[in-house]
Parts: C-alpha cells; structure tokens; sequence
C-alpha cells in the first residue's frame, strides 16, 4: 500500500499521460481491484464519492437581503412618513408592496443554487466493481481511487477513470464537453497537453457509455473529479448584478438625495423666511416628501416584468429570474453553445461522394425527410442512381442501431451516427425491414478503435453472399483494391481523388466515413478481418455533421442587425466549430480561439481577442467562465447559452444565463436565469426584442408617473413661498400617486414593441435611467401641471370658494392632466395623435375607464369626502380641469414636434 499522501495527490496527476501499468502502481492496485479493507481504509481517507452540498443560506438572512435596495429604502421612508401623518393605510398598503417584492425575490433566489443539487444528482447511484477479486455492485458512494470499474453500454460513469481495458467503447460525453458525437475510446496513454475532448484514455464521471464494455481504475472521487471541480466552480461563482437594477440604484440614490434636500429646502424657508412653525413646517416636509416619492413605481417595476414573463413564456422562453425579462432587452454579447444550441444536437447525413455521385441530403435529425439531390441543387442523374442505392443499402444493412418514431418525433436507439446513416437510406427510398429480410446477416466484425471500421457478411437474394464495410476513410481505403465506377463496374482505386474528396467533406466540418463491398461466390462460415483486405470495392463517402438550425441562421443575422455580437464557444473541435460557425454568419473574419490558446493568454490579452475574436472551440468551462469575464469587463451585457453541465458555470456567471429545456441538463437548467422550451436560437433573439420592448414601457411608465410627483411636490413648494394654504393635501397626495399608479402607469406595461426596437444598437451598461431629455420632459410637465393646478386653486379661493371644493379641483385638474399625459407617453419621440395613438392600447383605455369612477367617487362619495377632504363639483369646474389637462397634451405634443424637426436637420 502506498503512503497515504501519495494516495491524496492523485487526482492531480496527468493520468491519460500515464500507461494502465504505470495507474495501478501510482494507486497501489491491481487489473483484479482492491481488497474490501484496502476500500475501506481508503474511504475513511478520501471520504464518500459524492459531492458536498454547499454551505446554506438561512431563509431568514435570504429574505433580509431582499431589502438591501436603495429604492426599497425610499419606499420603506414613505411608509415611516405615512404613519407620522396618521395615514396607517396608506402605511400599510406601501409596506405589502414592499413585502411582496422581497418575497418574490426570495423564492427566485432560493431555486437558484439548486443547480449544484442538479449537478450532484447526475452521480451514477451503482458501480460494477473488483473487490477481493471478485465481480460485485457497491453504491457508487463506497468508490475510492484505485478500485476497478467494470462498464458496459447504457451504464453512467460513477467516477473518473483511467480506461484499462476496452472493447468498442464510444462515450457520449457531451454535457461534459460539448461534443454531440459519442467519442471512440481505447487503453492506450496519450500525450499530457491533451485536452479534456481529446482524453480518449479516460472516461469521467456522468457521462454515458453509448457502446462497448471497458474496465477503468477510479483515479477521482467526489470533489476530485471533472464534474466536482465544475460543482466546485459554480459554487464559487458570483451573480452579476443586472444593468437595470444597477440603473434603479443610481436614480434611486438620485431621487432620494434630491427629495432630502428639497424637503430641507421647504422646511428652511418655510420656518425661517416665512416664519411658520416648526412644528408646521416639519408635516409640510414630509409631506412634501410623500408627494416626491414614487410609491407605486416597484410594483410597477415587478407587474411589467410579470407581463413580460408571461409574453416570453408564449415563445417558449421561460423565465426564472425576474430581472432576466429586461436584461434580455440590454444583451451586447450573446456567447452561444454550438451543440443543441445553434445546432439540432442530432448527427444528420449532409453529403454524398462517390464516382459520378456528387450530392447534398436535404433535412435535418433524425426524421427521414429531405431529398437526395446534386450539388447543384438539381435532380440526381439516373445514372448516379444505381451507386446512391448500394451506398443506401450498405448504410442500412451495417448498422446495429434503430429509428423509431414516438409522439412524432424521430428517436435513435444506438450510436447517433448509425442513426444518421439508417435515416439515409430511408430518405434514399430503402425499408428497413425489407433490407434485412432479404440480406439476412450472417456474421459481423463489431467496430472497435483498434481497427476503426465495422464488417457485416450477408446473404445475397442473388445468391452468394456480399461483406459490406464502413468505418474511417484511412481504414477502409487501406483494405480497398478497387472502386466502384459510375457505370457499376469495378475500377483502378483512385487514391489521390479519393483524399481530395476526403479532404472537401472535412472542410465543411462533417466527419467522412467510408463505406465499400465485396461480393463473394460462396457464403464463407464466419467473418473475419483477413477476408477484408484486398477484396473491398470502395463505394463512396458520406459527409455527416450536427447541422446548424434552419431557424438559427436568421436569428444570428437579426441579432447582428440589433447591434448584438454572436460569440460560438463550445468544447468541439475547431474545423467543426469554424464550419459551423461559416455556415451561421458567425465570426465572418475566420479566426478561430481554442482553449489551448486561452490557457496560454493572462486576463488582459485575453480581453483583447474577445473585441476581434467570435469563433472559441475545445474550450473547458473554466474557458467559458473567463471568456464571459473578459466580455464583462470589456463593459458588455453578456447573455450566454447552453445545455450541459460544462456551461452552468457561465451560465451562472453571465448577465443572462439561457439554458435549453428539452435537451439541456438539470445543471445548465437550474444555473440559468432563462430557459428555452425549445431549445431554439431564435427564440432568443425573440426574447431580446421582447426585452427590449419590456424595458421601453418600463421607462414609459416612470417618465409616466414622475411628473405626478413632481407636480405635488412643485404645489406645495409654491404654496410655502407664496405664503398661501396647501392646495393639495398629504392625503390626497397618497391617493393621486396610488390610483395614478395602479389605473394608467400600469397600462403602459401593455404597449406594442416600437417598429425601430431592433434597429436601435443596445444601450450602454451604464446609461442613466432617466437620460437628460426625459428629464427635460418630467420637468415640462411637471411645471406645466403645476402651474394649471395652482392657478386653478388660486383662481377658486379668491371667489370665495371653499377650500375642500377648490384643492378638489386642483387635484383633479392633476388627475386629468395625467390622464392626456398618458396618450403622449405611447411614444417618447413618434407622435401620439390619430386614431391608433388614441386606441392601440386597450388596457389604457380600461385604465382611463377605472381612474374617472375612482375619481368621481373621490368627489362625490360621501365616505370619501369625509376621509379625503374633498367637495362636489360642477360643469363649470370639470370643463376647467379639462381644459388645464389639455394643454398638458398640446405642450408635450409640440416638443415632439420641435424635437423630430431638429432630428430630420440633423439627419441631413
């Protein structure tokens, strides 16, 4: 037995580098495993084979940290300054929004880290092991470096391992590392500078073995393994803090700075210019400060985010985190897995060679439609018939694997290449069952690494017999002493041509397979590898590949007219990902960055190839983590995809996590922000118009609603310097701000996508919320209301008016105004007059509904006249409100005027 820190050490080892022989001395075992006290000896030292969850967050401290919020702070103030004016209703409704928001964020937070609980569940619960020398099944818990696994085709990879034996062994790997293809493994040790795609030596915990049957030595458990170290990164990770939200803390610290110092202002000239009261002074200052306060704007903030969900959601794209609906609407980046992703994760046959056969093969998956036709898009020649039926019928024939179709969807059973070449012949006019019915199978060779090709012997309805071949174009073409001819005849093998064609298809980034025959007078008893060699007939080529999405190609292309950059990173090799990424319009300058290349790179250089570079392959998750690092620094909103649990790191990491639901692991699901139902692309860029537009109305119903604030908050500064009454009360201040709120800044979370919302390049990280020209337009309106309203107010009590009668007035010339407001708000520059700018949105038509009965009740309710101080009014006095809200529209109108005239100027 080793020394036990020998033991420790070894998962830090270059273990593919090392020989079987070399791994079982390092550990200290044997081809036959461990004795069961050796185990146990050994699993007291390394600990249990499973992941440790992380260290949890108490839901009491969760939901404390929902408060840390400046705009939380400013509503929790207006909540203290309610109860101080005796408004404990008022109090208590602003504190259930408040509670209700933190809520809403606790729960979101609490799925969060459970993308470490999907992570630890995609441990195998068994393993096949040697122990005393004996076959036996142990929870894959009690595994321990140095035990040996016994794998075979279906099972889940309990640890990391260093193959020791194999036989045709294919590995699907791909939530691991990205690549759809199963990957061919053998026993043989490799150079130490592979990369983790290019380990065919080992197999790693969680993924699946595809085929085949191996033996492997458990060098990693637990936390030690490839799958722990990315647990081990997640946790790590830290959540970015959203672009809007950074937004609503500046405006928040903004507003809450002015509104103090404005509330002092009034509460300095009030007590020592006027010469009022202290005591009257301090109520005039909060409530001047209640009337500065937007109070209904979080729950404004949450009901568009709602609505937005719910829209997202009718494409598919599933929002977990609230904030995502609008972050979205910001993305400058959009870092892309490839498999699943951009791609149908679904091996697909694409093109033909053969002599007098050159053609394509239309369809995508696993689904046996698309037509077999040239290069040139035309109809095959009859000629080339004949070889496209024997090329048809050798992809059928020499194949183990199924095609079945379930609820309409086309499904392989077996190797996802053998698929592709069973939905070939299908697509080329071939039935299965007919095939094998009448070339029954004799005997096979089953594909292994070692010689790269698999071998069936069938017997011949002609009589005799046929041996067809596929398997690795160098493989086949050793065995090969002819060609098959366009005309069906045999011919000199034509090696240089063959290469040429070889080297065509890899271009495209499709794997080549070789298929060839050889026809036999007599059915031979058994097949065997000597009978191949200098018999075969080299048939033609099959080009396969994971093909991009149809639908994909047109999202990139939107996103790029949206000013949003593509960026491909995935763990495939790079000529795939480069034809890929070509065929996409991704990365137009060619350049490709593998993560050899990013290992060698420190975090500056590596800054400086994320501007130039959109094309990333064989990256690792920590590539993808700093990848979108780089990307944040550089000062992008970063929207990063994925499916396995290789991305759930960057996913977590980014300003949008995306994950694909149908496909994608537990891990990538629950580290995401987003999920896609359909695992399409292009309900991405479906998502960025929608959070685009989601961010439009939310800024629409805060330009909305601030001049109602402002204007309170003007009325009664102008009362204190006049030296006249307030004309609107702090209780009537509390019921404008609710009712406008709820009744029509609401109504602006329903409005249409602007026609130029993916035309307009992304806004910058840290543009203001509240830009100089929309609080040039807060400001108009605010003192254009304010003047209506006072003069309204002065107006009345120099009549003779009551007071109640005339702030009710002034108060509802403030609602009125609103109301016209809220058709100019539809669009910030575009005009808002016609008969579409009245009607195209019919929740502010509903809303206008709502507000005027509330209103009518607030005048002539009795209740409500005894607790909100107001009075009846007359003909007279609603057709001056309405006047006074009128010029409101008319003002705002002509700016927008003004404004698109300067822009047409400046334009030309």
């Amino acid at each position: 037995m080793v020394e036990q820190t020998t033991v420790r050490e070894a998962p830090q080892r270059p273990w593919h580098a090392c020989s079987s022989e070399e791994a079982l001395t390092a550990l200290d075992s044997s081809p036959r495993g461990l004795a069961e006290a050796e185990a146990a000896a050994r699993l007291r030292s390394h600990g249990a084979n499973r992941l440790a969850p992380p260290r949890p967050v108490s839901p009491l401290l969760r939901f404390l940290r929902q408060f840390d919020n400046v705009l939380i702070y400013v509503l929790l103030a207006s909540a203290v300054t309610s109860v101080l004016l005796g408004h404990y209703v008022d109090a208590t409704v602003i504190l259930a929004v408040t509670v209700l928001n933190a809520l809403v964020g606790f729960i979101q937070e609490g799925k969060a880290e459970s993308a470490l609980a999907a992570i630890r569940n995609m441990l195998s619960p068994h393993a096949l092991v040697y122990r005393d020398g004996h076959r036996r099944e142990i929870a894959a818990e009690a595994l321990v470096p140095g035990d040996v696994v016994l794998l075979s085709s279906g099972d889940k990879v309990p640890a990391d391992l260093r193959l020791l034996h194999v036989k045709n062994l294919r590995v699907q790997e791909a939530a691991l590392t990205g690549e759809a293809e199963a990957v061919d493994k053998h026993a043989a040790a490799i150079e130490a500078a592979a990369t983790l795609g290019d380990r065919s030596c080992m197999a790693y915990s969680g993924t699946l073995i595809a085929t085949g049957q191996a033996a492997g030595l458990v060098i990693a458990t637990g936390t030690h393994t490839e799958i722990g170290r990315i647990s081990t990164l997640l946790a790590r990770v830290g959540s970015t803090t959203t672009p809007l939200l950074e937004q609503i803390n500046r405006f928040g610290r903004w507003l809450t700075l002015l509104i103090l110092a404005i509330a002092a202002a009034t509460f300095a000239v009030g007590a020592l210019w006027r010469g009022y009261a202290l005591s009257d002074m301090f109520m005039a200052a909060v409530g001047l400060a209640v009337a500065a306060i937007p109070e209904g704007l979080p729950a404004i903030m949450s009901i568009t985010f709602a609505l937005g969900m719910q829209r997202m959601a009718a494409h598919h794209a599933i929002v977990r985190r609230m904030p995502a609906v609008e972050t979205l609407g910001s993305v400058t980046v959009i870092c892309s897995d490839k498999t699943g992703t951009l791609t149908q994760n679904a091996m697909t046959v694409k093109s033909l060679s053969a002599d007098g056969l050159q053609a394509r093969v239309d369809g995508v998956g696993y689904a046996p439609q698309g037509a077999i036709v040239g290069d040139d898009g035309q109809p095959l020649a009859a000629s080339a018939q004949s070889t496209l039926q024997q090329l048809a019928r050798i992809a059928e024939l020499c194949n183990d694997a199924q095609l079945r179709e379930r609820d309409g969807a086309w499904q392989v059973e077996g190797d996802p290449t053998e698929g592709a070449l069973l939905c070939l012949a299908r697509k080329a006019g071939l039935d299965t069952a007919s095939e094998r019915s009448a070339w029954p199978r004799l005997d096979s060779i089953p594909f292994e690494s070692e010689h790269r090709y698999m071998a069936t012997l069938h017997a011949s309805p002609h009589g005799g017999a046929e041996i067809y071949v596929k398997g690795a174009p160098e493989a086949v073409l050793a065995m090969c002493a002819s060609q098959r001819r366009a005309d069906g005849d045999s011919g000199v093998l034509d090696a240089a041509v063959w290469q040429a064609h070889i080297d065509a298809l890899a271009a495209r980034g499709q794997r080549v397979l070789a298929l060839a025959r050889c026809a036999l007078a007599e059915v031979p008893q058994v097949l065997t590898p000597a009978q191949l060699h200098g018999c075969l007939q080299l048939v033609g080529l099959l080009g396969i590949m994971d093909p991009p999405r149809p639908e994909a190609m047109a999202a990139v292309q939107r996103c790029q007219s949206a000013g949003v950059r593509v960026k491909m990173i995935t763990g495939d090799h790079a000529a795939t990902a480069c034809a890929i990424a070509h065929e996409l319009g991704i990365g137009r300058n060619g350049r490709v960055l593998s993560g050899a290349e990013i290992e060698t790179l420190d975090e500056a250089a590596l800054r400086a190839q994320v501007r130039e570079v959109d094309v990333y392959a064989r990256a690792s998750p920590e590539h993808k983590l700093r990848l979108v690092s780089a990307l944040q620094a550089e000062g992008e909103v970063v929207a990063m995809t994925g499916d396995g649990v290789n991305d759930a790191p960057a996913l977590k990491r980014a300003d949008v996590g995306v994950a694909m639901g149908d496909k994608g692991t537990e891990a990538a699901k629950e580290a995401a922000a987003v999920v896609l139902a359909d695992d399409n692309f292009a309900t991405i860029a479906r998502a960025v118009e929608e959070g685009r537009t989601i961010y439009d109305n939310l800024k629409k119903a805060i330009v909305f609603s601030l001049p109602t604030n402002g204007a309170q908050a003007c009325v009664i500064l102008a009362a204190i310097l006049f030296g006249v009454s307030l004309p609107i009360t702090p209780v009537q201040i509390l019921w404008v701000n609710m009712v406008v709120a709820v009744a029509l800044s609401l109504a602006l979370a329903f409005e249409p996508a602007e026609a130029d919302v993916m035309s307009r390049p992304p806004r910058r990280r840290d543009a203001a919320l509240i830009d100089g020209f929309l609080a040039w337009r807060v400001a108009l309106v605010s003192v254009v209301q304010t003047i209506g309203c006072l003069l309204l107010y002065l107006n009345e009590t120099a009549a003779g008016v009551a007071p109640e009668a005339a702030r009710t007035l002034a108060v509802n010339s403030l609602v009125v105004g609103q109301i016209f407001y809220l058709f100019n708000s539809r669009y910030t520059i575009a005009p808002s007059s016609g008969w579409a700018g009245l009607t195209g949105n019919r929740v502010a038509l509903l809303g206008v509904g709502t507000l005027l009965l509330l209103q009518l009740a607030f005048t002539y309710a009795p209740p409500m006249q005894a607790l909100l101080g107001t009075a009846a009014l007359g003909l007279r006095e609603w057709l001056m409100a309405i006047g006074v809200g009128f010029s409101v529209y008319v003002v705002v109108e002509l700016e927008k005027w003004t404004l698109r005239r300067r822009l047409a100027r400046h334009a030309a």
